[in-house]
């Protein structure tokens, strides 16, 4: 098997790390490893270095030429790693401007990815997941605009997919079912 690069996406609140590590601890047991970055880190450890936020959450306030050269950054550092890799990210950030493509040209171009895989669920789902995780900072938002965010983000992987030539897969990770979540993840990375 030759290397392979894979991003994973998600709305906030979706389960996706969850997700991606109920998959490695599959792929795993079977001897196939996988190097799991993440985007939004990459581009935080940047910016909290350069003193621009003191939290992740803050991120997606900034300035839009600044969170540009932030993908910029988190994008060549990543191009860099060898062997199976999973990149954790977003597919789109929701902004009080409108959505920020979170993989614009730029990155994808640096990542080239092999498939894109988005991980889903039913908006009421997201909606309760969010408001009883206590540890994140998020902006409310109804099932409606939960819903708008993800079919923006199958849009927007479409064009990825163009760019890339990457495969797109959808991972639904419904309350109850994260076992089988993951193990479609796991057959996707296998």
């Amino acid at each position: 098997m030759t290397d392979r690069r894979v991003i994973i996406t998600g709305v906030p609140g979706v389960g996706k790390t969850t997700v991606v590590n109920g998959a490695l601890k599959i792929l795993e047991d079977e001897g196939i490893t996988y190097k799991s970055l993440n985007f939004g880190t990459y581009m935080f450890e940047v910016a909290r270095k350069d003193g621009i936020v003191k939290d992740r959450d803050e991120m997606r306030r900034l300035d839009r030429d600044v969170q540009k050269e932030l993908q910029r950054a988190a994008a060549k550092a990543m191009a860099l790693e060898k062997g199976n890799i999973l990149i954790d990210t977003h597919a789109s950030v929701k902004t009080p401007r409108g959505y920020l493509a979170g993989l614009p040209e730029w990155v994808l171009r640096e990542l080239m990815p092999d498939t894109i895989v988005l991980v889903e669920t039913d908006e009421d789902q997201i909606l309760l997941r969010r408001l009883t995780d206590e540890t994140r900072s998020r902006d409310m938002e109804g099932s409606a605009g939960i819903g708008q965010h993800q079919q923006f983000n199958r849009s927007i992987a479409a064009s990825y997919a163009m760019i890339t030539g990457a495969t797109i897969k959808i991972v639904v990770n419904a309350d109850h079912l994260l076992d089988k979540a993951a193990e479609d993840l796991a057959q996707t990375l296998g």
